[in-house]
């Protein structure tokens, strides 16, 4: 006993060392960063001594920011540790910085827990980069090219049938459906068909589907969760004291080896005179990124980009559901056009529930004035789609889910209308959003379409649970589970 004591008091010097440290760096790091005045700053709440206004981001900072903006307007600023921060809460102010002043702000402000996955993603480079360019143009010109896109609309039509079965034999089963489970696992294969000409998983096994969902959902938490170094910069070089980069890192590694056995066989029968497959990864490995053509995309830039496409597509398309009366046929992408209903369904879900609440975070690459007030130079900037999506002055009634709106109300939710902006807007728009406009409806209009639904017994008595887990992305945190009956 005696020993395990002087043992414990020999550490805590180490402790209080390091506890010692870690302020020191922070006090510096504030005296570094922290602006020295507020005048010229916009409206925000007082901050404290070195946290600043940290204490009020809470569990759910997209809820916590609508709620300060309601004090002190739709552009203000915060002091998050040493950070200067502004969040955008109304559609025009989102339209001056992500339209009037998007080249000040075209540089993403890199969470700590991304760690080196930024070198080679095109979410996080920034957009001065000859390979954040030449990756944009990749995916632009021919990875999510309209006619890209048509030419794969049979693989989209088959995986969607396979659902429809699946469901149906649930149903006549009488099991509730998993529907984030299905609706995942529907989109991954259709992902990994269109980038690997294979599924990587299937309905039927669901512990494979689980376990990559799992997977999907722990990056983006990861990627979500701030890390110390994100309100004091300075720490970033001394260590990774929440451990957030190396779990993200590890569950990184985890995708990268099921892109590796991937690349590696295609490249074995590319070796063997195998014939072309003519997928994403055919055209990538095919893809000359240098302006002399002399570099092409390395095993890292493949990784992340796969990494990214999966992370993206599967986990945002498989969060989007609603209800819709059906006619009892499977969906065709060339009707989506003719089914308004359906279309202000799902604008009226990414209204309410935008996947990423606070878009990507933006940093200002030069001291700007916006609205009146100055920007520093290095500021970072929220623009809080949820709240706008709640915004009174914007929609009537905008706690309730009225499709109908959209019927009467035009919108453009793909860059162009700054009331809706799921997928932000500007020279960072999602370049995979062609793609996920696409299965989203597909997806949702051919179970709506083919089944009435209904909630469990016990669901129905104590209600569904709402409850959302924030990272990069808003998740179910109960899963959302129904009763299909064939139409």
């Amino acid at each position: 006993m005696l020993e395990k004591l002087v043992e414990r008091m020999a550490l805590l010097p180490w402790f209080a060392w390091l506890t010692a440290f870690v302020l020191a760096v922070c006090f510096i790091d504030l005296l570094a960063h922290a602006h020295p005045r507020r005048r010229g700053l916009p409206p925000g709440p007082r901050p404290l001594p070195l946290v600043g206004n940290l204490h009020l981001l809470g569990a759910q900072p997209h809820r916590s920011l609508a709620a300060l903006a309601k004090t002190h307007g739709p552009l203000m600023s915060l002091r998050l540790g040493a950070v200067t921060t502004v969040v955008a809460s109304s559609p025009e102010v989102a339209r001056e910085f992500l339209q009037r002043h998007d080249a000040v702000f075209a540089t993403r402000s890199v969470p700590g827990a991304i760690g080196s996955h930024a070198r080679d993603s095109v979410v996080w480079l920034p957009s001065s980069s000859p390979r954040w360019r030449a990756l944009r143009k990749v995916m632009g010109a021919e990875l999510f090219a309209p006619h890209r896109l048509d030419a794969l609309q049979h693989l989209r039509r088959e995986k969607v049938q396979l659902l429809v079965d699946h469901v149906g034999r649930l149903a006549r089963d009488g099991a509730a459906v998993d529907v984030g489970r299905v609706a995942f696992t529907t989109a991954l294969n259709l992902l990994s068909q269109t980038i690997f000409s294979r599924d990587l998983t299937n309905l039927d096994d669901h512990g494979a589907s689980k376990g990559f969902r799992e997977l999907v959902t722990e990056l983006m938490e990861a990627a979500g969760t701030p890390n110390l170094s994100d309100f004091y910069p300075a720490l970033f070089p001394a260590a990774d004291l929440q451990g957030y980069r190396r779990h993200f890192a590890k569950g990184l590694a985890r995708l990268h080896q099921v892109f590796d056995v991937e690349i590696d066989q295609r490249m074995h029968d590319r070796e063997a005179g195998q014939p072309r497959k003519n997928d994403f990864l055919d055209l990538l490995l095919d893809t000359e990124m240098g302006d002399k053509g002399t570099a092409g995309l390395d095993r890292d830039m493949l990784r992340s980009m796969f990494a990214d496409l999966f992370a993206a597509g599967s986990d945002t398309s498989s969060n989007t559901l609603a209800r819709v009366i059906g006619s009892g046929r499977n969906i065709e992408e060339s009707q989506i056009g003719r089914l308004p209903y359906l279309q202000a369904v799902v604008k009226e879900t990414f209204r309410l529930h935008p996947p990423a609440p606070l878009l990507l975070p933006r940093q200002a690459e030069m001291e700007t004035k916006v609205s009146g007030f100055t920007i520093p130079k290095g500021a970072r900037l929220l623009i809080n789609i949820w709240s706008m999506g709640r915004d009174a002055n914007v929609w009537s009634e905008p706690e309730k889910f009225m499709p109908e709106r959209f019927l009467v109300k035009v919108v453009d939710f793909k860059g162009g209308d700054f009331d809706l902006i799921p997928f932000g807007a500007g020279r960072w728009i999602c370049p995979g959003m062609p793609l996920a406009v696409r299965m989203v409806h597909l997806l949702l209009g051919s179970l709506l379409n083919q089944f009435k639904w209904k909630l469990p017994i016990e669901v129905e008595r104590n209600g569904v649970d709402t409850a959302e887990k924030f990272g990069v992305t808003l998740i179910k945190a109960v899963p959302l589970c129904a009763i299909a009956t064939p139409i």
